[in-house]
């Protein structure tokens, strides 16, 4: 078991609709990293933006994007994660995919559909509540809008690690911010969260502060500054969630109660 956990955020402008650019793009980024790390994390849609045009974008688990993740994983001896547009039996995901450099593949599949964008009339939402068990560390995967629904990332079983990526606009970026911490101090859980950058196709500005907060809400990084294409690499301490807990044990007086 790990008691440190190394993770690379990669916060990057994306290419419109372009997997075949965004995937050269990102490989430099991704062969770049010098810092061994444990973990990349990629944005939402990664390989092409926050499009609805699922029906012409979508690939399969066993399409380009997903093999070229294991080569790359496999390349860096580093596990690597974010979402893409999947389709399985007709209907379409807006997946999270999450590849060790053992070739083992876990995902997750978006439940909370952004109605504004009409996502929902697009995609099929997830409802399967996932934890990834890597070196150790229970991690619980979520996806942009997810954000703003906290019974959803209730930490029920003792996770270590509420991990986000999206495609949060510049226009309500505060809730972001806001949301991100809250989620940290609420679950005990180191909290994770790596946005995007630039202009997507519908005019839409994204300025990233992806950031990292610990247990308590503290900051682990200065946000990754507004704007900025940067691979910022951060490493997560299991004493401090065990301390932490074991000082201050709130989730022990959590309600029970199960999602429907």
């Amino acid at each position: 078991m790990n008691k440190e956990l190394t993770l690379a955020l990669i916060q990057t402008h994306l290419a419109w609709e372009n997997p075949v650019e965004n995937r050269a793009m990102l490989s430099r980024k991704i062969k770049s990293i010098e810092v061994p790390s444990d973990l990349i994390i990629l944005p939402e849609m990664f390989t092409t933006g926050f499009s609805m045009n699922a029906r012409s974008l979508a690939e399969t688990m066993h399409g380009e994007t997903i093999k070229w993740l294991l080569e790359l994983a496999k390349e860096k001896s580093t596990a690597i994660c974010g979402s893409l547009i999947i389709k399985e039996k007709e209907h379409f995901y807006n997946r999270f995919v999450f590849i060790t450099p053992e070739g083992e593949t876990t995902h997750y599949d978006k439940h909370q559909l952004f109605t504004m964008a009409e996502e929902r009339e697009v995609y099929t939402p997830g409802n399967e509540i996932v934890i990834i068990d890597y070196k150790g560390w229970k991690i619980k995967p979520q996806i942009c809008y997810d954000l703003r629904f906290p019974v959803w990332a209730r930490n029920t079983t003792g996770y270590d690690l509420l991990l986000y990526v999206a495609s949060w606009p510049k226009t309500r970026i505060n809730a972001w911010d806001t949301l991100l911490r809250a989620r940290a101090i609420e679950n005990m859980s180191y909290c994770i969260g790596v946005n995007r950058i630039g202009l997507d196709g519908n005019g839409y500005e994204y300025n990233g502060h992806s950031g990292a907060y610990n247990v308590l809400g503290h900051k682990l990084n200065d946000y990754i500054p507004i704007k900025k294409d940067e691979i910022q690499v951060i490493t997560l301490l299991k004493s401090h969630i065990e301390n932490t807990r074991k000082k201050l044990p709130f989730l022990e007086d959590a309600d029970t109660f199960k999602l429907l």
